[in-house]
């Protein structure tokens, strides 16, 4: 269950502080005192801007608390809470992002997803209050040079300019991505800076591009280098260091996605998926999860909790995959039906319903119908593997981390006995690569099992993962045929809801919905008229 604001509920484990080599930060972590309800919530007003130190110790017990924060229902911890009040005027909110940038260490796996979580919480900035934001960090190209020793601070501020940007997309982002803001962005994409602040300043870069006319301008500025910086750091996708191979990731998609430049193929023309049977479906999927162009890695950069099945289907036997861990923040990864439902903005994914069951790494959960157990194996890292077992003879789901088995679950079995996809759900900056079966499996367990490349079928229009622009210009010259389904048209239009009666959907798309799209009645049953 992701964090969005997402569940909150204290779990009955360790607290979770982040590890840092900053003494500093280490000593601010241990001088935290709580502070009672009252204080924190200090009649809803904070009587003016607090000590920056009082915030800097607030923000960091925020972050040492929300690694164990996992139920939606309940009220946001204390110094969140309070956070919340400092920052609803503009010295309060000022003071709070100078806290942000100076304190979060760049080491914590939540510290980008918090700060996205406490900005997107706060009250919507102004422009000035913005703009004295960029001024105080003396954003310009010479700064992003002079603070490259400064790599945390360099960092959270590209993830505070990335969230503000999507925060206040649309006319208001356009007199804040000033020209000093546009040339730090861009020369913090030089390859020797550090990969950290390229990768959050290449996403700030992308939040930005929301708005079609600061795309405009991003795309005329790289055009304007000698070679475009995007297109040096693609090749990075194929690194092993982990943070450079999200950096080559984020590039592939941007160069794919939003700053097309001439000459250069989409990447979905030069891959060969040929050898692919089983892949994430991209017709299964949540609005913005990105997903590589041969199938098999995924990322999110958006705010809410995004999911994904893969094309293949297991009706009974023994079945197992695995998944490279690449970033180790949080991400619910395991199995899932067509009934389980994506609720990507309420912070609902893989295992928050009946019908999932998945595992965190980060928080040592497994999750179903948005109830978690806390497991025993450490908390994962970048390259750890994640071996997922469905044994449907025995109605067992077993999760390993680098071949470390936890217990076996038999939760879902209770409402369903076969029809189980591979599946997974991603926080904010999360990104991990699935193993269907076209590679050796690294940890395979000792009994038989089958493997969704070995048994899928895809055919080949299928295999090709096309930016989301080409998509949609080829939908717009397909003709469309009269008995289409009215979500997707693509498939024949076949079901009528009951008790509505509206009909004029295929099964596919109704098999993700609770409700008429029409009437929002509740749909109670769903018959197909062609049977």
């Amino acid at each position: 269950m992701g964090i969005c604001w997402c569940k909150e509920k204290h779990e009955e484990s360790e607290t979770y502080f982040p590890q840092s080599s900053n003494d500093n930060i280490d000593n601010a972590i241990q001088s935290v005192t709580p502070y009672s309800a009252a204080e924190y919530y200090m009649e809803n007003t904070e009587k003016g801007c607090p000590d920056s130190s009082v915030v800097d110790k607030l923000v960091i017990e925020t972050l040492g608390i929300i690694g164990t924060l996992v139920d939606n229902e309940q009220e946001p911890p204390a110094s969140m809470l309070r956070l919340h009040n400092i920052a609803d005027n503009e010295e309060g909110w000022i003071q709070v992002v100078k806290s942000m940038v100076n304190v979060i260490p760049m080491l914590d796996p939540l510290g980008p997803s918090v700060i996205t979580l406490l900005l997107d919480d706060c009250p919507l900035p102004s422009r000035e209050s913005v703009l004295h934001v960029a001024s105080m960090f003396n954003l310009s190209a010479q700064s992003a040079i002079a603070d490259r020793a400064n790599a945390p601070k360099q960092r959270n501020i590209s993830v505070v300019l990335g969230c503000i940007a999507e925060k206040l997309a649309g006319p208001s982002s356009l007199g804040i991505l000033t020209n000093s803001t546009l040339d730090y962005l861009i020369t913090n994409l030089d390859m020797d800076a550090d990969p950290h602040v390229i990768l959050f300043s290449l996403i700030a870069l992308e939040k930005f591009a929301q708005t079609s006319e600061n795309k405009a301008t991003i795309i005329r500025r790289l055009q304007d280098e000698i070679c475009c910086p995007i297109s040096k750091l693609e090749p990075w996708i194929n690194e092993e260091h982990f943070v450079r191979r999200q950096v080559g990731f984020c590039a592939q998609w941007a160069l794919d996605n939003l700053f097309i430049m001439k000459n250069r193929k989409f990447s979905y023309l030069t891959v060969n998926n040929s050898h692919l049977n089983a892949m994430l479906n991209t017709s299964d999927v949540s609005e913005y999860l990105k997903i590589s162009p041969n199938g098999l890695e995924a990322r999110c950069d958006a705010y809410s909790f995004e999911s994904v099945r893969c094309t293949a289907q297991a009706d009974s036997g023994v079945w197992y995959y695995e998944v490279c861990i690449i970033t180790p923040g949080v991400m619910q990864i395991g199995w899932a039906t067509k009934e389980s439902n994506f609720l990507n903005h309420d912070g609902y994914g893989i295992g928050d319903d009946k019908y999932s069951l998945a595992y965190d790494g980060c928080r040592k959960l497994i999750w179903y119908n948005a109830k978690s157990e806390p497991q025993q194996l450490p908390r994962w890292q970048p390259g750890d593997t994640l071996g997922c077992l469905l044994d449907m003879d025995n109605q067992q789901i077993i999760f390993s981390v680098n071949g470390k088995e936890i217990p076996p679950c038999t939760h879902v079995f209770s409402m369903a006995k076969s029809g189980f996809f591979a599946a997974a759900s991603f926080m904010s900056f999360q990104q991990c690569h699935f193993n269907f079966g076209t590679e050796p499996f690294k940890f395979p367990p000792n009994l038989e099992f089958s493997n969704f490349n070995d048994c899928g079928v895809l055919e080949p229009e299928s295999k090709k993962v096309m930016p989301r622009h080409i998509y949609l210009d080829q939908l717009r010259q397909q003709s469309v045929r009269e008995d289409s389904c009215t979500l997707c048209y693509d498939k024949k239009a076949s079901v009528r809801l009951i008790p509505c009666e509206h009909e004029g959907f295929c099964t596919s798309c109704v098999s993700q919905l609770t409700e008429c799209p029409m009437c929002r009645s509740a749909i109670h049953l769903v018959v197909d008229d062609n049977t």
